[in-house]
C-alpha cells in the first residue's frame, strides 16, 4: 500500500502514468481508507486468527488478498476527464486481458455505488466493473487527488469473498453471507488453474499493445524511495483500526 500511495504521490507531482501488478505474502484483508472496520469486522477474532490487515489509501469495502492478482494505477486525471471515466477506460484494459485468457468479460452496466455499509467489496458489481456472466471477476476502489488518480483492485484467480464475510460482526441490517458467491475466480468460470504469472503476462500484453512500458523495481527507483515516507502508516495497527 505505501508503494501504492508512492505511485499516486508521483503521478500528482509530475504527471507521471504508472501501472503495477503485485501479490500478497502473506495473505491480507484490505479495509477501504473511510471503512469504519473497527465496527464492522470483529478484530479480537482476526487477531486470534492471525490474518493480516491493512488499510488501503483508496476508497470501497473490504477485500481478501489471497490467490488473485493486484493492479494498480496512478496517472494524472486530465486525460480521462473524470474518475468515472477513468474507471471504465482502465477497466476496459483489464477486461481485455481477462478476455484473452479465455472468460467472455464485459463491463456491468452502470448503476448506483453501494455505499461503504453495504458489505464487502465483491458482494455486488457497480457500473464499469468486470464481470463474467453477471458475476464480478474484478473488484476496484479509487482515490482523487488535485491532478492526479489511483485505482487498484484484485483480479480473483482463485478464491472468493466468503473469508470476509465471516468476519464480519452482526448487524442489524447488515446484508447476509450470499447462499453462492457473488463472484467470479477466473479458476472457477474457466475451469483450469491460472497462475499469477500468466494473469500478469495478459496484462502487461495488453499494456504492451497500447504502449504502456513495465515499470522496473532496480535501483534507483523512485517510487520506491518515496514509499518509504508512508511505510510506518501502513504498518500501524493503530491506523489501521481508528476508523
Amino acid at each position: 500500500m505505501a508503494i501504492d500511495h508512492a505511485m499516486f504521490d508521483l503521478a500528482e507531482e509530475s504527471g507521471a502514468h504508472l501501472w503495477r501488478l503485485y501479490r500478497w505474502s502473506p495473505f491480507c484483508l484490505s479495509f477501504g481508507r473511510h471503512e469504519p472496520a473497527a465496527r464492522r469486522y470483529d478484530r479480537a477474532r482476526i487477531v486470534a486468527a492471525g490474518t493480516d490487515c491493512v488499510r488501503r489509501p483508496t476508497g470501497g469495502r473490504a477485500v481478501w488478498h489471497a490467490r488473485e492478482a493486484t493492479y494498480a494505477v496512478a496517472a494524472p486525471l486530465a486525460p480521462y476527464g473524470s474518475l468515472r471515466s477513468a474507471y471504465r477506460t482502465i477497466h476496459a484494459s483489464l477486461a481485455e486481458a481477462v478476455a484473452s485468457l479465455g472468460a467472455a468479460a464485459t463491463l456491468a452496466g452502470d448503476r448506483a455505488t453501494p455505499g461503504v455499509g453495504t458489505g464487502p467489496c465483491f458482494a455486488v458489481p457497480v457500473g464499469g466493473e468486470i464481470v463474467v456472466a453477471g458475476r464480478k471477476v474484478v473488484g476496484s476502489a479509487q482515490r482523487r487527488g488535485n491532478a492526479a488518480l489511483l485505482q487498484h483492485g484484485s483480479i480473483l484467480l482463485e478464491d472468493d469473498q466468503s473469508f470476509v464475510f465471516a468476519l464480519q460482526r452482526p448487524r442489524d441490517g447488515a446484508p447476509p453471507a450470499p447462499a453462492t458467491s457473488p463472484e467470479a475466480p477466473l479458476t472457477a468460470v474457466l475451469g483450469r488453474p491460472i497462475a499469477f504469472a500468466e494473469a500478469a503476462a495478459a496484462v502487461a500484453a495488453v499494456l504492451a499493445a497500447a504502449g504502456q512500458p513495465s515499470l522496473g523495481t532496480e535501483p534507483p527507483n523512485e517510487v520506491l524511495r518515496r514509499a518509504e515516507r508512508h511505510y510506518d502508516s501502513y504498518r500501524s495497527a493503530t491506523w489501521t483500526w481508528e476508523r
